[in-house]
């Protein structure tokens, strides 16, 4: 089934940008390697930019975000290619204050799939399926987020010092890779080192 309720303002203004943004670019001489030959893993969340809190720019550092900034073998995957074939030496793992990873677990996530796809509303102590009326044609749930995982965490210090150990001791990661850990304050802006 496919939506037909037409484009909308984000993508007019996504398009808009671009065109704007097109008639200005000046980085086509910029190679795909990394010039400060290190890589970032962080979290998606809107709060940070890791251009900004790391003082770089286009071009020096491959930046790779998901859900968490956690380690997942597709985080993994990208970061071996960063080394094997653009060249990265130092690669760094940024959690942050305030993650939603820590607010649900694995099985709550799943539990909230197999009831209902749309997005859910965080109460203030848990997430929740918002309700449904008679004339909700919401698609329903699947239980398919029930074998995922999710890479949920409760301890913001563990999590990064997990994820810096199964990056340091995957059997295609070369031992003279350095990895660092660090967390980010969504309050101040501030990197804090994690050590092990």
């Amino acid at each position: 089934m496919s939506d037909e309720s037409g484009p909308t303002d984000n993508l007019a203004a996504l398009i808009e940008a671009n065109k704007h943004y097109s008639k200005t670019f000046d980085q086509s001489e910029l190679q795909p390697a990394p010039t400060k030959h290190f890589a970032i893993l962080t979290c998606m969340d809107a709060r940070m930019d890791p251009y900004k809190f790391a003082g770089l720019m286009d071009g020096e550092a491959h930046i790779l975000r998901n859900a968490g900034g956690r380690a997942t073998e597709d985080a993994i995957r990208s970061l071996i290619i960063s080394h094997k074939f653009l060249g990265t030496l130092e690669w760094f793992v940024i959690h942050h204050t305030n993650c939603g990873m820590t607010l649900v677990t694995d099985e709550k996530i799943g539990d909230l799939l197999e009831e209902d796809l749309e997005t859910a509303v965080f109460d203030g102590e848990t997430w929740i399926n918002p309700a449904r009326d008679a004339s909700d044609n919401r698609k329903s749930g699947s239980d398919a987020g029930k074998s995922m995982a999710w890479h949920t965490f409760t301890d913001l210090n563990q999590s990064v010092l997990t994820d810096m150990e199964t990056i340091k001791n995957h059997p295609l990661v070369p031992s003279h890779i350095k990895v660092y850990g660090f967390i980010f304050d969504v309050k101040t802006g501030k990197l804090t080192p994690v050590v092990r």
